[in-house]
């Protein structure tokens, strides 16, 4: 694309991470943004088009293949593809098992859900950086980003999913009274009643921090590895159609980064699904 189109390499980095945006229009109107710009004059009421999409056909696709597995599930000798489900299943299993104490059955379906739509999105980062939005400018859509992961407002919705989760548990299972006390007893505590109420605000505000910080964290993580990952896929795809040499170094480069960003995107996935075990094991512990 920087060849053939003759545009410098930041352009073509600001092209590749901007979304296809859908939103208001400095005159008033109602529309897809046709340059960065646009895009950026959108403000926070834009509509990331391509990321909403692809997260929605990843999920649809993770979905689909489990039913697909589990109507069609035999007890004899199962197909290559139940097995691969069926270890999953398990895999997921164990890391509840060993990370939750609680009892709640939607913690497992949760979990199992996170980590294979996650990890669908995140697999979208080894598809080459031209290949679909090249096959889509032909239709005249001019930005598509294509891995979900690398929109912080994805992983902020999930994270924050996880948040008002874990919040209604722990207000539902140590009631209200339980939930302000874990906000305002700890982690200094005192005999004296002067020296709890003074201890009060500084408790509140040591465990507020701790609390707001758990989504935060929970969503950059995931986003600034995945961002990372897709800048580098983009910086090696700047070699091609630079010479045959920077050509063939770039595909061995893009090659060995696929190779070792496999280890990435599972890590990711599986780290965000074992935090939210992890949280919501929290929310349903007594003290």
């Amino acid at each position: 694309m920087a060849s053939s189109e003759s545009i410098t390499s930041g352009e073509f980095i600001r092209h590749h991470l901007t979304n296809l945006t859908f939103g208001r229009h400095a005159d008033g109107s109602w529309g897809m943004a046709q340059t960065g710009a646009e895009a950026a004059e959108m403000g926070v009421m834009a509509v990331h088009v391509d990321s909403l999409f692809w997260s929605f056909v990843l999920g649809a696709l993770f979905l689909w293949m489990f039913r697909r597995v589990a109507v069609r599930a035999t007890s004899g000798e199962p197909a290559m593809l139940q097995n691969f489900c069926e270890w999953i299943v398990e895999f997921v299993d164990e890391n509840v098992r060993g990370s939750f104490s609680g009892k709640n059955d939607l913690v497992a379906p949760m979990a199992l859900t996170l980590f294979c739509w996650i990890f669908l999105m995140n697999l979208m980062d080894l598809v080459p950086v031209e290949v679909i939005p090249r096959f889509l400018a032909l239709f005249g859509i001019h930005f598509q980003k294509v891995v979900p992961t690398t929109d912080p407002n994805i992983t902020f919705a999930l994270a924050l999913s996880i948040f008002f989760l874990m919040i209604y548990y722990s207000i539902r299972v140590k009631g209200p009274g339980g939930f302000a006390a874990e906000l305002i007893m700890h982690p200094f505590e005192a005999k004296n009643p002067v020296l709890k109420i003074l201890f009060i605000p500084l408790n509140f505000f040591l465990e507020f921090v701790s609390l707001i910080s758990k989504p935060i964290s929970h969503s950059l993580r995931l986003f600034g590895n995945m961002y990372a990952g897709e800048m580098i896929f983009i910086l090696i795809s700047l070699m091609f159609g630079a010479g045959i040499t920077l050509t063939l170094f770039g595909g061995f480069l893009q090659f060995i980064w696929a190779v070792f960003h496999i280890l990435v995107i599972t890590l990711q996935a599986f780290i965000f699904m074992v935090l939210t075990i992890v949280y919501m094991d929290m929310a349903h512990q007594h003290h």
